[in-house]
């Protein structure tokens, strides 16, 4: 009896037996070359002359793809690439800001940069000229402030959330402060600072190590959460073997949990460094602004860079041209500060942890 099932024709170059798993497929070519067709549509359409309808052309191009592939295909290949092109286009829409931000602050803050807006203050000048010494060493000074009182206190207290305080009822608790400290808005930070700097120095107080402690505030539950996810990580199996060779607890914290987990630790007080090195509104209220340069942390008012670029834009000054340049020249330098933290952060990660994790 002859069989009536007819095996499909197989591709050229591919063996019976593989096609005939594959079923009946898309030319090659197709998806590749209506993606490109799309991708250029829609990069026409959000960077030229034409408009936001040929980034809607651009998406209705890739959707000929599942269309294509049901009538050929079948239902299951469509269905995957249909959840392909979907996912595809969120990853698109997410890095579209990130790109903008990037393109627009590049382009209009890398003609200001030289070497006079590194190493002068706006100290007596008034229209062209200047730069951003005083509000750069004020970022610093402030930010290496915060990360001397924040790490010491975020790392000791995961510390005691794992080593010692794990499944007490304290340790719930400051677990929950920690979350609640996650989530307030950094005015707040700002008002606490001053707050408790006015009860010892009187109204109107504007100090940089008030901007520190108020950026403190901030980093401390970042650095918590960082420092107890990275001490988990460490297996239990270490602390026995040492416990068993006689070695105290706190010893054992101290050469075998901290350098087991130093890597992780080590990138995540960079992310929390890099989390509060850009904040605004707290450094309003507590360490004001000034044209000159402020090496003291304890003794008047201290630029800062967002502070220099928010003042930059709100008032500019006669004539207002320059004051934004320098605005967008000082928003450069902090994004590239921050990217520089962030790649810290990989590197030391990647250096520093352990091979088989690399």
């Amino acid at each position: 009896m002859t069989s009536t099932l007819q095996t499909p024709r197989p591709e050229s170059g591919a063996s019976p037996i593989a096609s005939s798993l594959r079923g009946r497929q898309l030319p090659r070519w197709v998806p590749p070359a209506l993606t490109a067709a799309a991708v250029l549509l829609a990069l026409v359409g959000v960077f030229g002359p034409v408009g936001a309808w040929l980034v809607l052309v651009g998406w209705c191009v890739a959707a000929v793809i599942p269309i294509w592939s049901l009538a050929v295909e079948g239902s299951r290949k469509a269905m995957d690439r249909l959840v392909t092109l979907l996912v595809s286009t969120a990853f698109a829409i997410t890095l579209f800001p990130l790109g903008s931000i990037l393109a627009t602050v590049v382009s209009r803050g890398a003609p200001v940069l030289s070497s006079e807006f590194f190493t002068y203050s706006m100290r007596n000048i008034v229209g062209e000229g200047g730069g951003i010494y005083h509000a750069l060493m004020g970022t610093l000074l402030i930010t290496a402030a915060a990360a001397a009182i924040s790490i010491p206190i975020g790392l000791f207290t995961a510390i005691y959330l794992i080593e010692y305080g794990d499944g007490t009822r304290l340790a719930g608790w400051i677990r929950f402060l920690v979350d609640v400290m996650t989530g307030i808005p950094s005015i707040v930070a700002g008002l606490f600072a001053y707050a408790l700097f006015v009860i010892f120095f009187g109204p109107g107080v504007r100090m940089g190590v008030g901007g520190a402690v108020a950026l403190s505030v901030l980093m401390i539950p970042v650095v918590v959460r960082s420092c107890e996810e990275m001490l988990k990580l460490v297996p239990n199996e270490l602390r026995e073997a040492s416990y068993a060779l006689g070695v105290p607890k706190w010893r054992t914290i101290v050469k075998v949990v901290l350098p087991t987990a130093l890597a992780g630790i080590v990138t995540g007080v960079t992310l929390a460094i890099a989390r509060v090195i850009g904040e605004t509104a707290p450094l309003l209220v507590i360490a004001g602004l000034t044209d000159s340069v402020n090496f003291n942390l304890f003794d008047g008012r201290m630029a800062t860079l967002p502070v220099f670029t928010y003042f930059s834009i709100i008032v500019p000054g006669v004539p207002p041209g320059p004051s934004i340049e320098r605005a967008w020249g000082a928003a450069l330098v902090l994004l590239i500060i921050v990217m520089l933290l962030n790649l810290a952060a990989r590197l030391v990660s990647y250096f520093f942890s352990p091979k088989g994790e690399r």
